[in-house]
């Protein structure tokens, strides 16, 4: 088959053009009509190279779950990028279906690595994905031409490393909200993770 893709909850719009597509509702870009568990399991262990989702995960009621499914699906080597609200954007808490909150430090919590400083407890079994990349998002709505090239260039800055993304949560996301972040997580061999667990 090649590579195999998978684009989860892509709702009415299909982003990535060669990716089988998941949603619970029937729109007319969906390849596969379910619940997301109940069509997981329907995927054999290691059978999937890269697996996307935008703003869909923050809707699932357990996320532990979700990266377990992950962890097994994936085969090593591939990928899973997940862009989600950041906590500090206003339209994060408008959204009465979002189940969870997602900040810099979330996926620490279900990687072996330590990508921030800063280190976090694990409390899954298995851990068999390394945090690969983190990007702050800063976009702004049309026809907010100005706002939004003042925001782009906040992104810049602010992921110029590490240390100023930390400092921009910490100290100035209330005051410059952020819009999304950009998570990309590889799924390793455990051979391969290069510190051990926390």
């Amino acid at each position: 088959m090649g590579l195999v893709k998978l684009e989860m909850g892509c709702g009415p719009r299909k982003r990535i053009s060669d990716a089988i597509t998941t949603d619970l509702l029937d729109y007319e870009c969906v390849d596969i009509v379910g619940e997301i568990f109940s069509v997981l399991r329907r995927f054999p262990d290691d059978s999937v190279d890269y697996v996307y989702s935008f703003h869909f995960v923050e809707h699932l009621p357990d996320l532990g779950l979700y990266i377990n499914e992950m962890q097994r699906i994936l085969k090593v080597g591939g990928t899973l990028e997940l862009v989600v609200p950041h906590f500090s954007h206003p339209h994060f808490y408008s959204d009465y279906t979002h189940k969870s909150t997602f900040g810099l430090y979330t996926f620490d919590y279900f990687t072996f690595n330590s990508y921030f400083k800063r280190t976090s407890p694990t409390y899954q079994k298995r851990i068999d994905l390394k945090l690969d990349k983190v990007d702050l998002q800063f976009g702004s709505f049309r026809p907010f031409y100005l706002r939004h090239a003042i925001r782009f260039v906040l992104g810049k800055i602010v992921n110029l490393c590490k240390y100023t993304q930390e400092f921009y949560e910490e100290n100035l996301c209330y005051f410059l909200p952020c819009s999304e972040i950009k998570f990309r997580l590889i799924h390793c061999q455990p051979q391969d993770q290069d510190q051990p667990l926390p």
